[in-house]
Parts: C-alpha cells; structure tokens; sequence
C-alpha cells in the first residue's frame, strides 16, 4: 500500500512538471508537444500496482490545477473559472488516455514490444483527439488534416521512446533476474554436490553396517552354539543396535535422495560450466578469506556432459584446499585434458606447500593439518574422501612432486564415461 501511494504521489508531482517542458510544433495550431505524456506512459507501464483509471482521474485533475496556479502567478488579472476551463479539457486528455491503457490491458503485452508500442500510438491520438474536440466546443479551435497528421507522428516518436526506455529497463531487470537465479543455481549445485559426497559416504555405512549385523548373528549362533550364551546375548544385542543405526542412516539417505531430486537441477553439465562454478564459487571465497588469489584454467580437448555433483564435490574440494593454503596472495591453476578416454586434470597452487613428512599421509582418513580459531582440528576427511570416490569410478587421484619447494601439484585421472550420462 505504501508505494503504492509514492506512486500515485510521484504522478501526482512528475507529471504536471514534466508536461511545462514543451513546445509547439505548429505556430498558432494550439498544438502542446510536452514529456508529460511520456512520463505518465512509462509510470503506467512500469507500476502494476495502480489502477490505470485512478492514476489518469488524479493526473489529469493535478495538471490542471498546476497550470491553474502557474497561469495566476504570472497574470496581474487573474480569473480562476477562465482559467480552468481553458485547461480543463487536458483533464479529459489524460483520462482518456487511462481508460485505453485499461481497456486494452497493456501489461499482458510485455512480450509483445510491437503492439505496446502501435496501441500507444492509438491511444495517445485518441486521448489528443479528445482533448482537441473538447477545446473546439469550448473555444472553437480549429483543426484540420495537416494537425492531425503531427498529432500523430508526434505520438508515434514519444509511444516509442518510451517503449524504448522501458524495454531497456526491463531487459536490465531481466539479466539481474538471472544472474540472481544463476547465483543461486551455483549456490544450490555447490550444496547438492556437498550432499552427494555424504550421501556416498552414507551409502557406503549402510553397506558397512549391514555387513556388522550379518557378521554379529553369526557370531550369536556360534556363541550359542558352543553354550557361551552371556556372550551369545551380547552379540546379539550388538547385531541390533547395528541394525538400528543402519534403519537410521537409511532413513537419512532417503531423505538426501528426495532432497536433491526435488531441486530439479541438471545432473549432467559441461565441464567448462562447471569449472566457472567453481572458479566464482571460490574467488568469492578468497575475498571472504581476505585474500587475492589469481585463478588460470586451461581446457583443452572436447569433452561430453559430465555428472556435475561428483565432479563439483571432487575439483571445488581441491581448490578450496588450494585457498586455503595460500597465505595472502597467490596463483591457483587448473588445467584440463584427455587422453583417449582418460580425464587429467591438475590442480596447482604456489601456497605454503606440504612438508615432505606429511605427504604419504594426507590421504588417510583422520589426518589434517588445519585448525580453527578456536584450536580445534579439521576432520580430515576431505581427501580421503575424495580418493574413495575417485577410485570407486575406476580414477586415482596423486600429489605430485615439484621441483617449486612451495608449489602443491594434484593429480585426477579418471575414465570419461565414468561421469557421462548413460542412456
């Protein structure tokens, strides 16, 4: 309600304003050439919220009412009847004009720039019309062929003017709709792809725990087999707790499965669509961290659709790796090639490097070198991670040597159908 009535205020002020800034093409014709119509135009199709018919009854009546009050302050003689009714009829101009953008409901029109622009043409000339026959009772103006004819090129040249500053403004809203929609996008493929490594991981406890409950009973019905039953109950108390946990994690698992379904993303991009996912996802992490990172891809070689989870979660893990080893300024590269059905990609970063004695354990699951502010370690499940993943899709995943003490080198090789869509 509230910009609804700044709206109505602004047409209020804008319009009787910007209807002094005229001219006359025809010496003498009475003709007002002014941007008051254009303004009110543009009002009317940019604000879906007032009602066109309201917004021309207050239009009108504040344009004659302010040029009511410009007349008496710049006549010594002033009669305020003469006055308005020399102006009067500009009320039923923009009157008019309203209940035809009405009628002809304009703002289903947007994707039709064309017709918005000849119905406001028409529009415009009838709304003249109605003003000039209007004067002609009251002051018998005369009007001829030749007047119309300007009438209506000049409203051919202000309805598309207008169209065309609107269409400008609306092609700029639309490209911020989408970049906001991309943003999110990115932002929603980034989480699912976070996701989709735990659901792995899950999957792979389940798969753990069913084997635990299988190998529990049968330790129950040898124990209670050879009379141990103390021990034979203990087993199988286990056997159902394990049980338990695993009716637990599947019912976690469903509930990932449903969620990542339901967002409706392609599962199955490009790979330079991914990488740029990748690339802003983690420029804007840098700056969060303080820090300016250069970021350089090469890609070469064509490459099909890529399942775009498993690829986000093992490459954005990688770079944010790379992030976060760079102290305050650095250079992260990514490179991308294949050879014959293998994919290698390697990520390189000029950080702080990984010490000589840490390096046959960064893959094992538990080790880390990361710490929070608060003291506490990391998980240190990333790579490990990571390397599962990789080698459950027949790739590997290595640190390479460098001959650059302070330049970590990684290594992905996987086989390209491993990722690619299956029909």
């Amino acid at each position: 309600m509230r910009e609804k009535l700044l709206t109505y205020l602004f047409i209020i002020i804008a319009v009787p304003i910007a209807g002094e800034l005229k001219f006359y093409p025809l010496d003498g014709g009475g003709i007002r050439v002014s941007l008051g119509t254009p303004v009110f135009f543009f009002i009317l199709l940019w604000s879906r919220r007032i009602h066109p018919i309201f917004a021309g009854l207050i239009t009108g009546l504040s344009v004659v009412f302010f040029r009511v009050f410009l007349y008496g302050i710049q006549m010594d003689a002033f009669s305020f009847a003469d006055s308005f009714w020399h102006h009067f009829p500009v009320f039923f101009y923009y009157l008019t004009f309203a209940l035809l953008f009405y009628i002809v409901n304009l703002h289903t029109l947007y994707e039709k720039p064309f017709l918005i622009g000849l119905y406001g043409v028409i529009i415009e000339v009838v709304a003249s019309m109605a003003e000039i026959l209007l004067r002609r009772v009251l002051s018998h103006m005369p009007i001829d062929f030749s007047s119309f004819l300007v009438i209506a090129g000049i409203a051919v040249i202000r309805s598309f003017f207008v169209l065309g500053f609107f269409n400008i403004l609306i092609l700029r809203e639309t490209r911020l709709a989408e970049e906001h929609q991309r943003k999110r996008n990115e932002q929603i493929l980034l989480l699912i792809s976070n996701l989709y490594v735990e659901k792995l991981q899950l999957k792979k406890s389940l798969k753990n725990a069913e084997e635990l409950t299988s190998t529990c009973y049968s330790l129950y019905r040898d124990l209670k087999g050879i009379g141990l039953q103390e021990q034979a109950k203990a087993a199988l108390k286990i056997a159902g707790e394990i049980h338990e946990i695993k009716k637990d994690n599947q019912r976690i698992y469903a509930g990932l499965s449903k969620l990542m379904v339901k967002e409706n993303l392609n599962d199955y991009m490009e790979i330079e669509e991914i990488i740029a996912i990748i690339i802003r996802s983690n420029e804007t992490y840098a700056e969060m961290l303080g820090k300016s990172i250069e970021f350089q891809v090469n890609i070469s070689g064509t490459y099909p659709s890529y399942h775009a989870f498993t690829l986000l979660s093992l490459l954005n893990n990688l770079i944010a790796n790379a992030v976060e080893a760079i102290p305050r300024e650095g250079r992260i590269e990514l490179s991308v090639t294949r050879n014959g059905h293998l994919v290698e990609i390697k990520v390189c970063d000029n950080g702080c490097g990984i010490p000589e004695k840490n390096k046959r354990f960064i893959f094992e699951p538990g080790f880390t070198t990361k710490f929070d502010t608060a003291g506490m370690a990391s998980n240190g499940i990333g790579l490990s991670y990571m390397k599962q993943i990789i080698e459950e899709i027949g790739g590997e995943i290595k640190l390479l040597d460098s001959a650059v003490s302070k330049e970590t080198t990684f290594v992905v090789i996987f086989p390209s159908e491993a990722l690619t869509e299956r029909g």
